[in-house]
C-alpha cells in the first residue's frame, strides 16, 4: 500500500472552490452545500456547472438530505436514492453518503438500496462512520458492502487526535478499502499524519475567509442566525491547495 501514489480530495463548498481545487492540483473533490452543518447535498444547478468546468479533476457529490444524525426516514431515503440518480445524469463520478441505525450500526437496508442506485460510480462512505458504535465491525461491513472508501477523522474532533485509530483501521483495512483521512487537516499536519497512520488519501478543505464586496450593508438585517456574518465567506483557494498537497508530498522526498 505504501507504494500507491496520494490522492488528494478537497471539500468544495461551491464552483469557485471546485475551480480553486482543480488548478490546486487535487484529485477530485467532494461537491456539498451547507458547509457548517457538515454538508449536505447541493443544487441541480451547482453540480451540472461543477461537471463542466471540472475537466481534470474527479467530482463526487455528497447526499446528505439535512444536517444532523445519519438516521434517516424511509422518505429522506427515497429522495437520496433520487439525488443519486440526478448525480449520474449529470455525469458525476462518485457519491458519498452513509445511514445508521438508530443503535449507531450501519443501516444494511438505506445503505444497499442507494448502493444500488450508484452502481459503477465511486462511492465513499463519510463520516457517520465517527458516530458508529464499533469502528472495527463497521469497517468489515463496509467492505461486505462494496463501498470504495472511507471518510473518517478516527471517530475524533480532527483526525490528528484520530491518528491512533486511523493506522489502526488502515492496516485492518489491508487494501480492502480505501482509508480517506479528513477534518481539520491542514498543511500544518499532513505530513505528520500521512507519516502516522500511512493512509494514502486525504481530504481537506483549504478554505479561506473572503470579505464581502458589498458596499451598501445593513447592519440591521441578517439572513442567519443572529450575530452571523453575512458579509464574509470561506472559499478554497488554489495557494492553500497548493501548499497542503506540497506539505503531504515532501514526505517522499
Amino acid at each position: 500500500m505504501q507504494s500507491e501514489p496520494y490522492q488528494f480530495e478537497v471539500c468544495a463548498n461551491g464552483v469557485e472552490s471546485c475551480l480553486a481545487a482543480q488548478e490546486g492540483g487535487a484529485d477530485r473533490v467532494e461537491l456539498c452545500a451547507g458547509i457548517p452543518e457538515g454538508g449536505t447535498t447541493p443544487s441541480y444547478g451547482e453540480i451540472l456547472v461543477a461537471r463542466r468546468v471540472l475537466t481534470k479533476t474527479r467530482l463526487h457529490v455528497i447526499i446528505r438530505p439535512r444536517g444532523g444524525d445519519f438516521l434517516y426516514t424511509p422518505s429522506e431515503v427515497e429522495r437520496m436514492a433520487a439525488d443519486i440518480d440526478i448525480c449520474r445524469q449529470l455525469g458525476a463520478d462518485g457519491v458519498v453518503f452513509g445511514c445508521l441505525t438508530p443503535d449507531g450500526e450501519v443501516d444494511l437496508p438505506s445503505n444497499q438500496l442507494l448502493l444500488n442506485h450508484a452502481k459503477g460510480m465511486s462511492v465513499t462512505f463519510h463520516r457517520a462512520f465517527d458516530c458508529c458504535r464499533d469502528p472495527r465491525r463497521t469497517l468489515r461491513l463496509l467492505i461486505g458492502l462494496g463501498f470504495d472508501r472511507i471518510l473518517t477523522s478516527g471517530q475524533q474532533p480532527t483526525a490528528q487526535q484520530g491518528i491512533p485509530l486511523l493506522a489502526e483501521l488502515n492496516q485492518l483495512a489491508a487494501g480492502r478499502i480505501k482509508l480517506l483521512a479528513g477534518c481539520g487537516v491542514n498543511e500544518k499536519n499532513i505530513a505528520a499524519i500521512a507519516a502516522a497512520t500511512l493512509i494514502r488519501e486525504f481530504h481537506f478543505s483549504a478554505r479561506e475567509r473572503v470579505p464581502s464586496m458589498m458596499r451598501y450593508q445593513n447592519p440591521s438585517v441578517y439572513m442567519g442566525a443572529k450575530g452571523s456574518d453575512d458579509y464574509t465567506r470561506e472559499v478554497t483557494t488554489v495557494k492553500r491547495v497548493r501548499d497542503t498537497i506540497s506539505a503531504c508530498l515532501q514526505t517522499q522526498m
